[in-house]
């Protein structure tokens, strides 16, 4: 049993080993043939190099040689392939011989550490002469190549003839001068065909970036000189001209215009259009048309003025003689409760804090008054705009109310009802005004969208409203409960006022932001999207976001915006 067991264990270790010898036997003639594959791929690789038509193509080169430059460049590139032929190949193919004895030898530890020298010296080989074919064919294929793209050039060209020829009364006095550049174009392109016969491929390659660079140049004079033209010469002179007439007959209406500069600002535009026009005349066309576009939206800007003016007079005269009766009412109710105010004392038992309190609505009188002379007085010597006089008169208004408002507090304690009910039907009058402002001002901006928060105010307005009619309906009326609804009614009237206001303001902000980022839309995609971003929040009715948007984005472009857009805002609110 034990002798079984050994003859079996000793025929397994034999089994083994043969297993092992026949693996190994295997492997290594596996290895054998992949090297010798290896060598078999490198020697192809060699020959392709030492196939490459450089040859054809520098006889290509031979027969065009008709200057120095072309024959030294001919001669460089000969000694280039004589180097790659006769060096860099002899020693690739010496390489492969002794990769071969290595192999013969068995030695595969050195084949392949010479398989990889083989390999960096054979792609070095194919890099130089890739190289060398491809400055060889940038001159055997220039002809065509340069020639494929004069053709295009002159097709382009053909067609801004043709155009300009077309409507060539557009073009007025500019006209001769595109005929001329034309003529200097015409000049290139035979230039052209000079180098081409000569064969001077050095030089072909700047007159044919001259031509379409010049070409590019008059795509654009094609198109824009006739609208600047038309700009400058008829839309902006005619605009002047009833900008003159307009202004003139105002005058003679005792408008007060004198801060808008009118002669002064019409002599510097007519500089202006002179000097756009002589660079249009060079066809230096760069800013033209923004600058003409900017003189026109200002004259355009001078009709909103003028229309301003007329609408702040006629608010200002419409409204005047109503505030100076109510001042003087204020004024001949505060002088009879004065005049009574010994009887009063003696009938209330008056606080400290409500003589106070009607000393300071008589001084508060006091003031209006001297405020309002000088209101008249500055109409009378034309010193200030409508439009100042008229936000001033509307100031007045909500001071004067807000006087009528403390004489209301004040005359609480004398227990007056009928005067309470007077004062509470008229204040809320003042407020109905206010308010339907408020709808007008809304309505006169057309924005895309009014929030929900807005229509809320405005339903709790009307609300207040409503309810200061019922107080006033009611017998008895409760004074103290009249006067809150009152207040409350007022409150958020003005609440109303502010927001219209601010939301307008806001959104005119956002707008201007936007229109005025227009001009880096081309040539800032960043800018482009942040407006883009500001657009759809402005048409969904979030124009603070749109205002921010906005003016982060302009921030990329032009550092400072921010700033300058704060300012402008500001004075805007002090303005107002």
């Amino acid at each position: 049993m034990r002798d079984q067991t050994l003859l079996i264990a000793i025929a397994l270790i034999l089994i083994i080993m043969v297993v092992v010898v026949v693996f190994f036997v295997v492997f290594i003639d596996k290895r054998k043939k992949n090297i010798e594959k290896e060598v078999t791929e490198l020697d192809k690789e060699k020959n392709l190099i030492a196939s490459t038509p450089v040859l054809s193509e520098l006889s290509k080169v031979e027969s065009i040689v008709k200057n120095d430059k072309m024959e030294e460049k001919y001669q460089y590139w000969q000694k280039r392939f004589e180097v790659i032929k006769g060096d860099r190949l002899t020693k690739i193919n010496d390489m492969i011989t002794e990769l071969d004895l290595s192999v013969t030898a068995k030695d595969y530890k050195n084949a392949w550490i010479k398989m990889a020298q083989t390999e960096l010296e054979i792609y070095k080989a194919k890099i130089a002469a890739d190289h060398l074919m491809e400055e060889i064919r940038e001159i055997t294929v220039s002809e065509e190549k340069y020639r494929s793209i004069v053709i295009k050039l002159k097709t382009k060209y053909r067609s801004l003839t043709n155009e300009f020829e077309a409507h060539k009364d557009d073009y007025d006095e500019i006209g001769p001068i595109i005929e001329l550049q034309f003529e200097n174009i015409e000049k290139r392109f035979l230039d052209f065909e000079s180098i081409m016969e000569n064969n001077e491929y050095n030089e072909v390659v700047h007159v044919v970036k001259a031509l379409d660079t010049m070409i590019d140049h008059m795509s654009i004079v094609i198109e824009e000189v006739p609208q600047l033209v038309l700009l400058a010469k008829q839309l902006i002179p005619k605009r002047m001209e009833d900008i003159e007439h307009l202004y003139a007959s105002m005058i003679t209406e005792a408008y007060p215009l004198d801060y808008l500069n009118i002669p002064y600002n019409m002599e510097e535009t007519k500089k202006n259009i002179t000097n756009i026009m002589d660079r249009i005349r060079v066809l230096n066309l760069e800013e033209c048309m923004f600058e003409l576009k900017t003189i026109l939206d200002y004259l355009d800007s001078l009709f909103t003025d003028f229309e301003n003016e007329k609408t702040a007079r006629k608010n200002y005269e419409d409204n005047i003689d109503d505030f100076e009766n109510k001042l003087k009412r204020l004024d001949q109710l505060v002088a009879d409760i004065y005049l009574q105010m010994d009887d009063i004392k003696n009938m209330y038992d008056l606080t400290d804090n409500d003589l106070t309190k009607l000393n300071e609505v008589r001084d508060g009188l006091e003031k209006m008054d001297s405020d309002f002379q000088s209101l008249t007085t500055s109409i009378e010597e034309k010193k200030e705009p409508y439009t100042t006089l008229y936000r001033e008169l509307a100031k007045m208004t909500i001071q004067l109310q807000q006087l009528e408002e403390n004489l209301d507090i004040s005359l609480k304690s004398l227990g007056s009802m009928y005067d309470d009910e007077v004062r509470a039907r008229e204040q809320l009058d003042e407020i109905q005004i206010v308010l339907k402002q408020c709808k007008l001002r809304i309505r006169s901006y057309k924005l895309p969208i009014i929030s929900n928060n807005y229509f809320v105010e405005l339903a709790e307005a009307n609300e207040a409203i409503l309810e200061i009619i019922k107080e006033l309906e009611k017998k008895p009326i409760e004074i103290k409960i009249l006067n809150t609804r009152v207040d409350t009614a007022r409150d958020l009237v003005l609440k109303l006022f502010n927001t219209t206001n601010e939301m307008i303001r806001t959104a005119q902000l956002a707008e201007m932001a936007i229109v005025y980022g227009n001009r880096y839309r081309a040539q800032h995609e960043e800018v482009h999207m942040g407006l883009r971003s500001a657009e759809m929040l402005f048409y969904k009715g979030n124009y603070k976001g749109a205002l921010e948007t906005s003016i982060n984005t302009l921030e990329l472009v032009e550092p400072g915006i921010h700033k300058q857009l704060l300012d402008f805002k500001n004075k805007s609110v002090s303005s107002e």
